[in-house]
């Protein structure tokens, strides 16, 4: 019971701040004749954004303290990117939901988790419908950019990057509905997965930099190539004989400073790029998000959220 209750809000507080986050990326996006798309985009960002906050407010000393110390919830540079893409992009962000989760407090604050059962269960079921409307709508802007019918700042292949996102949040969530006794899939697909998704990440920094950042753009280029080596490894090798794990986790360490670097130059404005604070506090959460499952696959011990 503590398990589902804890994994469930942990779930929810992770993804759903990204799904809010992609409808605002996508919002953004989108020239100003596409007046529907750009409504529709609101609107999930308004649902994920109810969400998240709804599940801000029953989770305080139902979290383990790994999840709250990871980052992956919030970082340093959260708040002010929140504030910056407002104001740069027009598109309203609820700051308070960032300021109540900073004051989250860890699982040892409080024990019997038996009375969220049931109001965990109704976000379960709510945050499923919510994420598979979401992923359609995704797959029609990829449908329509890719016919030639649709025109958005946004590359396909991060369309396609956000719609296996979500599905794999979608896939958390159904695991979390119909199976209270947790089974987590196979840790090295998750490991592919978190791969992938890093490179991609490499590639989309690469392409968003002003071309005047060519040293910037060279490290991200590294980067892409350092995740394809792990991904090619992984296919091609055992990933427990040859340790492919530490040095995943060992790169992913170095790319999250990367990544934090970045956003910190990005805010204060020493980075060339069309590049949004908040797009760049994101990916570095996600990498935070990686760190932990890696540590606590390492230790062997902890639950390791995310990898359903």
């Amino acid at each position: 019971m503590n398990d589902y209750v804890t994994l469930s809000l942990e779930s929810h507080l992770f993804f759903a701040r990204i799904m809010k986050e992609h409808s605002l990326f996508l919002e953004a996006g989108f020239p100003c004749c596409e007046k529907d798309f750009i409504q529709e985009a609101d609107r999930f960002r308004r649902k994920f954004e109810e969400l998240l906050q709804d599940v801000v407010r029953i989770s305080d000393g139902h979290i383990q303290e790994s999840v709250l110390h990871s980052g992956e919830l919030v970082t340093e540079f959260t708040l002010p990117a929140e504030k910056r893409t407002s104001s740069l992009s027009g598109i309203p962000i609820n700051t308070e939901i960032t300021e109540k989760t900073r004051q989250l407090r860890c699982d040892s604050v409080q024990k019997s988790n038996c009375p969220l059962f049931q109001p965990v269960f109704r976000i379960n079921e709510r945050a499923f419908r919510l994420i598979s409307e979401l992923i359609r709508f995704k797959e029609r802007i990829l449908r329509s950019v890719n016919s030639g019918k649709l025109f958005t700042a946004n590359y396909p292949l991060l369309i396609e990057h956000i719609i296996r996102e979500a599905k794999l949040y979608r896939e958390i969530v159904e695991q979390l509905l119909t199976n209270r006794n947790i089974r987590y899939q196979n840790f090295y697909e998750t490991e592919e997965f978190w791969n992938q998704i890093m490179m991609e990440h490499a590639w989309f920094i690469r392409g968003l930099l002003d071309p005047s950042e060519a040293q910037l753009i060279e490290t991200a280029d590294d980067f892409s190539k350092d995740y394809a080596r792990l991904l090619e490894a992984a296919r091609r090798q055992d990933s427990i004989a040859n340790g492919l794990t530490e040095r995943t986790l060992e790169e992913t360490v170095k790319y999250r400073d990367f990544k934090a670097a970045g956003a910190k130059g990005i805010l204060n404005g020493q980075i060339s790029s069309i590049i949004l604070p908040l797009l760049a506090d994101h990916v570095l959460r996600e990498a935070d998000h990686y760190i932990r499952i890696l540590e606590a696959k390492k230790t062997r011990g902890g639950r390791i959220n995310g990898t359903l």
